[in-house]
């Protein structure tokens, strides 16, 4: 079973949008996919589930013990270890463990948090909670005879998706062609070298009975251009000149390497540069399915078909980039 998040510390570059549309395109090829919604604002999970699952699964009382939260509860509440994660079908070979705002309280980060020094003391407890979320995703695949799992985190740099990139053997960085991705790689490399050491050094002090460990690997598997301008199959001019700057950039913030091919194009890192599908999204909302999937009944008429058509090819081709560089 392999591992991969979808990181990057900017928002807004269409990164829950890449692993709800990698999913499915690859569970079509037969492949089994379990995704993992890490994001506190939980919009791979709205993406998957209608209204009614959705209330279900977030009831307005009590605790939601379906979700990733809820798995942990035991463990934040001092009463036992993780629970047993719970896996949701969403179509076949596809299958999701869902999501919670409640992720996103600062009682969580805090705990978190002071789990990273403690673990320098060979703290056992500090190893659990570190390791939860590793340990989780780990039994969700099994339960779900996943071969990959894709994560999805939420745009920032704190402890809870550390943890999350523990979990994760690669990462894959959603790109957009604008000074703030740029800003947002120079951010990202050197810090998930620092998180790589700094569990290596943790993970050496680790209590021999302890709990199952994540190898923090981290390792960088590529980056997908998000939502660019295209006219012609080519970036517009507007954005061209960031296009151009991203594989230096990620070569020197993610590899800590110089000398980076001149274009996208000759980057075996790029592993895609993907259009904006701005009119196919609407409707793929109101279907509640991939836009590669819409069909006449869904509004996918006219040149909505053939844009229906062109992003099957694209998410064909950028899946089978991500198949090949893990």
């Amino acid at each position: 079973m392999k591992t991969v998040a979808f990181f990057n510390n900017k928002g807004g570059v269409g990164k829950t949008t890449l692993v709800y549309h990698l999913g499915h395109i690859m569970a079509e090829s037969g492949g089994s996919v379990l995704m993992v919604d890490l994001d506190p604002q939980s919009n791979l999970t709205s993406m998957c589930l209608g209204e009614d699952a959705l209330e279900r699964l977030w009831p307005a009382q009590g605790s939601h013990p379906h979700t990733l939260h809820g798995a942990l509860e035991p463990m934040l509440r001092g009463i036992g270890d993780v629970g047993t994660p719970h896996v949701i079908d969403v179509g076949p070979n596809l299958s999701l463990l869902a999501g919670d705002l409640a992720l996103g309280t600062s009682s969580l980060e805090d705990r978190l948090s002071n789990a990273w020094p403690r673990a320098l003391d060979r703290d056992e407890s500090a190893f659990r909670l570190l390791s939860a979320l590793h340990r989780l995703i780990r039994a969700g695949g099994a339960q779900a005879g996943a071969a990959l799992v894709l994560i999805d985190v939420g745009p920032n740099l704190g402890a809870l998706n550390r943890a999350a990139m523990l979990a994760a053997e690669h990462i894959v960085t959603p790109l957009a062609p604008d000074l703030f991705s740029m800003q947002a790689l120079r951010n990202l490399g050197p810090t998930l070298t620092e998180w790589r050491e700094g569990w290596a050094d943790r993970r050496s002090r680790a209590p021999a009975q302890g709990p199952a460990l994540p190898a923090g690997a981290m390792a960088p598997a590529g980056y997908v251009v998000m939502q660019s301008g295209m006219r012609l199959n080519r970036p517009v001019k507007a954005y061209q000149r960031w296009v151009a700057k991203l594989p230096g950039e990620y070569h020197r913030a993610m590899l800590g390497a110089s000398g980076a091919p001149a274009t996208t194009d000759t980057d075996a890192h790029c592993l895609g540069v993907l259009r904006h599908y701005q009119s196919l999204m609407p409707l793929a909302q109101d279907a509640r399915k991939p836009m590669f999937a819409l069909k006449p009944a869904d509004g996918a008429i006219g040149a909505h078909a053939g844009a229906v058509e062109r992003c099957r090819a694209d998410f064909t081709g950028l899946a089978n980039q991500l198949l090949a560089a893990l």
